[in-house]
């Protein structure tokens, strides 16, 4: 099979093994030469008392082992939504700490939550990596982030100084919901960062190799 380029999206289509496909576990039916994550989403909890049912849980974990299942998430911490940020710790937690098992990375969805997930990563030390998917903060929030350990992927929409500062071992893009191919993302990126887009391929290439398939 081949090694991914796009580590994040909501798509089936594309060219089967090009990207990472975003499943939730009641989704999660995978096909031949295609890589997954997969991942309980905060939004998935919404006035919901329990963050998710024990007998849910054991199939999320019996699934998260799969050989095609490359991550876990998005798992994540959302301010802007009504449900209590205590019960998405617990959830967000316990899908940490099941990536860490695994030692499978972590992929995030963060909205103004940044002080907590550094915390929590202070507080878990994981030896797995925590990435930020769809990262949109200013280059300021991106030298944070990075200072505590985090890759950040950027997607269809970015502050280009955050996308210019971040380092580029700790660099990944992804479509997400985009319908957007990924190789205009990378012909994007490379322009910003002065550089062939054969050249930022092969870097985020060996990315993907490192933090996916070590």
């Amino acid at each position: 099979m081949k090694t991914p380029v796009d580590i994040h999206t909501h798509h089936q289509f594309g060219l089967p093994g090009e990207a990472i496909i975003s499943n939730p576990p009641e989704d999660f039916t995978p096909q031949k030469l295609c890589w997954y994550s997969i991942g309980i989403h905060p939004w998935e909890i919404r006035n919901n008392p329990i963050p998710y049912p024990t007998m849910k849980w054991k199939t999320f974990e019996k699934q998260s082992r799969h050989p095609q299942v490359l991550a876990i998430g998005e798992a994540g911490l959302d301010k802007r939504i009504g449900t209590p940020l205590a019960l998405q710790k617990q959830l967000f937690i316990r899908q940490a700490l099941l990536a860490e098992e695994l030692c499978k990375p972590l992929i995030i969805h963060a909205v103004k939550a940044a002080n907590e997930l550094w915390m929590l990563k202070e507080q878990i030390k994981p030896s797995n990596p925590w990435i930020i998917h769809g990262f949109r903060g200013n280059a300021i929030l991106a030298e944070q982030y990075i200072h505590h350990g985090f890759y950040l992927s950027f997607g269809e929409y970015y502050h280009q100084e955050a996308l210019c500062f971040t380092p580029a071992n700790r660099l990944f893009l992804e479509t997400d919901e985009s319908s957007i191919p990924i190789t205009t993302f990378y012909e994007r990126a490379a322009i910003l960062r002065g550089m062939s887009t054969d050249t930022l391929l092969r870097i985020i290439r060996e990315n993907i190799e490192k933090v996916f398939f070590k």
